[in-house]
């Protein structure tokens, strides 16, 4: 059961609108910080004690500067509109500098053993990590009318920062994505005559804009989940898409199965798809736009996994064994 002052930091966040992730990553790192201090109220502490925190998770956990700079957005939401007393801009803490890690990558032989052994009924959400590079929380809230057939794209609304963007479809998943959609009916037919059904999730600004899409094919989730369930915001029933640790356990049961011996998550399979597109002599920029990153620099980190070995320097023993 969260404290009283957790749970009017959930409200507030609930009546800004922001997502269920990100209040839950919010939480987290607030009650972290105050579990840190000892269980002190934040209101009693101030820039000191968050630029400890925050040097604690460097020294201590090590953490990966995008984990600390998560932290941080965390405790700047709280003081700034929470506690409505901003923090400092000049906060003195250790930055995290740790080297950030080379992607692991599959062969596409490795690729193409996954996706036969997967099991059937998450083998599409899969292949769409792999075929159009997706996010694993891109690709489970996916609506049937993300799905363009006419020009082989998928749209990918409110990604990571909040971007748009338009991504390939591999033709081969037609048929299946056309089954899926016809599944994605069935359920809403009978959610229908349920008179307890209040429709699928919307975020807030489209449901005022579109107070008919909760019960309109075009907006259910592509991959629903088998049952219905209680909307933690409002108490009403609906039906969620399903749950991304389903997909992260098959991936990882299934690259055991396949005897890989690489650490595989659904990340590998989007950081494949990224180093198999350079492979086959997509434009880096080109790449970056299928990805959705703000830097071509972010987009570089598979041109580095190329340059390894063959495709990179020549091993001096390869001219002495000729």
């Amino acid at each position: 059961m969260r404290s009283m002052f957790m749970q009017m930091v959930v409200q507030h966040m609930r009546n800004r609108r922001y997502a269920k992730r990100t209040i839950e990553l919010y939480c987290r790192w607030i009650v972290s910080y105050i579990r840190f201090n000892k269980n002190t109220h934040p209101a009693e502490m101030g820039d000191k004690e968050v630029e400890l925190f925050l040097s604690y998770l460097v020294n201590t956990k090590d953490v990966a500067p995008a984990t600390q700079a998560s932290a941080l957005n965390a405790l700047a939401f709280l003081y700034r509109d929470v506690l409505e007393s901003p923090l400092s801009l000049d906060l003195n803490f250790v930055a995290s500098r740790r080297q950030a890690k080379l992607p692991v990558v599959l062969t596409q032989d490795e690729v193409a053993s996954l996706l036969t052994q997967i099991p059937a009924h998450l083998k599409l959400p899969v292949s769409l990590l792999y075929g159009s590079g997706l996010r694993l929380m891109e690709a489970v809230r996916l609506r049937v009318k993300d799905i363009d057939f006419d020009y082989n794209a998928i749209r990918i609304w409110d990604g990571k920062g909040g971007k748009h963007r338009v991504v390939t479809l591999a033709c081969e998943l037609k048929p299946g994505l056309t089954r899926q959609i016809s599944l994605v009916e069935s359920y809403l037919a009978a959610d229908l005559n349920n008179p307890k059904y209040s429709g699928v999730y919307l975020p807030h600004r489209l449901r005022v804009k579109y107070p008919n899409a909760p019960k309109e094919l075009g907006w259910q989730y592509l991959f629903p989940s088998a049952r219905l369930s209680v909307d933690p915001e409002n108490k009403q029933i609906r039906r969620h898409h399903i749950d991304e640790s389903s997909i992260q356990k098959a991936i990882r049961n299934t690259a055991k199965a396949c005897h890989i011996k690489k650490k595989v998550t659904p990340h590998t399979l989007r950081h494949s798809f990224a180093t198999h597109l350079l492979q086959a002599g997509a434009d880096i920029r080109t790449v970056q736009t299928q990805l959705g990153h703000a830097d071509v620099k972010t987009t570089q980190i598979y041109t580095h996994v190329l340059q390894q070995g063959a495709q990179g320097v020549v091993s001096p023993l390869s001219r002495v064994l000729k």
